[in-house]
């Protein structure tokens, strides 16, 4: 049965630590409790929240007012799925509750391929679908073959494989299933259709990566891109690269304290990106190089990469919902590379000057808030 408790601080289950007190509290441990509980609060017309690792997540001090799901499943299954032509292929299904970054390193430690370079990421395995989470040239997409959620509208558990999620950049039909709702006490807020239970990834037996396409985690690892390295070696050096941007959560280090990247890059036709380079040059730095990644037969615009070579970011904007922090000559300054971070009440980051308290994502006045870039699982209320 699923614990229950009332008036529970919910900036204990945030990463930016920020949060007050939920309604209702409740702790599902197995799928059955989720659905029984996820049931409930919408027969009652009740705010819900389902809340993961809270790692994408702004919460404002005034708490939540009404039920809360702590989706706490546990669970990975390592299934041979190889034929005689292909002998490497592994099915795991993992349980929406476990860690993510877990996953990732006991994938590499059993010598499966297709996940390393997402370590480091921080909230549940039940969330990488939502936005179909990526980074350093990997996303979940590239490997997840079903998706096990439960259906809000049709009151049932479904499997959706792979090309029924509608996986896009940073997107899939998860995420965009969100619809603005009234609750009976008038509360409003956003509600997605499908409750993740657990996900299944293929992946490849195999003691090295798969193809390292981004350049800057390659530079790092001394190949050229397209080539590959040992699975530690690659999860180390992506663990690296976020440690010198703050992005790897450390509770001994108040920078870290993020919700991370609070942009997606913008996705350009030819024509667009030619109109855009040609404006964009005069704005860059001496023999800076226009940023772009390929992108579903378009170019991704590395937005981050275009902000620093025009000239950088302000200093910091400090407020109760975190800084917008500047890139230093060597590393980004107070550890913090275009994320949401919060340093704690009145607290400017490391290497910033104190500035004058603006209202942040978690200010006055909001109830729940999302921020684009980490893993997330989402149902009402979640944005």
């Amino acid at each position: 049965m699923a614990k229950v408790r009332e008036q529970v601080a919910l900036s204990e289950f945030t990463t930016l630590r920020l949060g007050g007190p939920a309604h209702r509290f409740v702790e599902a441990a197995t799928d059955d409790e989720i659905i029984a509980e996820v049931r409930s609060a919408d027969e009652r017309g009740e705010p819900m929240l389902i809340l993961g690792g809270g790692s994408n997540l702004v919460i404002s001090d005034d708490g939540f007012p009404g039920t809360v799901i702590h989706v706490a499943t546990k669970g990975i299954r390592r299934d041979d799925a190889g034929s005689a032509n292909d002998s490497g292929r592994v099915a795991v299904t993992v349980a929406a509750g476990e860690d993510w970054d877990a996953v990732v390193a006991s994938c590499v430690a059993e010598r499966l391929a297709g996940l390393e370079c997402l370590s480091g990421i921080p909230g549940l395995a039940g969330a990488t679908p939502i936005q179909n989470v990526g980074a350093y040239g990997q996303e979940v997409a590239e490997t997840i073959t079903l998706v096990r959620a439960y259906d809000r509208e049709r009151g049932d558990v479904v499997e959706l494989p792979a090309r029924d999620c509608g996986f896009g950049y940073r997107t899939s039909a998860f995420k965009r299933s969100a619809r603005s709702v009234a609750a009976l006490d008038g509360w409003g807020g956003f509600t997605g259709t499908f409750v993740v239970l657990n996900v299944v990834f293929g992946l490849n037996r195999s003691s090295l990566s798969r193809p390292v396409r981004y350049r800057e985690l390659a530079r790092r690892l001394g190949l050229a891109e397209g080539e590959r390295a040992p699975l530690g070696d690659v999860r180390a050096a992506v663990l690296g690269l976020r440690r010198g941007k703050g992005m790897v959560l450390d509770p001994g280090d108040p920078d870290t304290r993020s919700a991370g990247s609070f942009f997606t890059n913008p996705i350009l036709d030819a024509g667009q990106y030619a109109a855009f380079a040609g404006r964009g040059r005069g704005a860059l730095r001496p023999r800076c190089r226009h940023p772009a990644l390929p992108c579903e037969r378009r170019l991704r615009e590395d937005l981050r990469g275009v902000a620093y070579r025009a000239g950088g970011l302000p200093e910091g904007l400090h407020g109760p919902g975190g800084h917008v922090r500047r890139r230093g000559p060597s590393r980004p300054a107070g550890g913090q590379d275009l994320g949401q971070a919060h340093a704690g009440p009145g607290q400017p980051g490391r290497g910033h000057r104190r500035q004058p308290a603006r209202p942040g994502p978690g200010g006055p006045g909001r109830r729940a808030g999302r921020l684009r870039g980490r893993p997330r699982h989402r149902a009402r209320g979640g944005r």
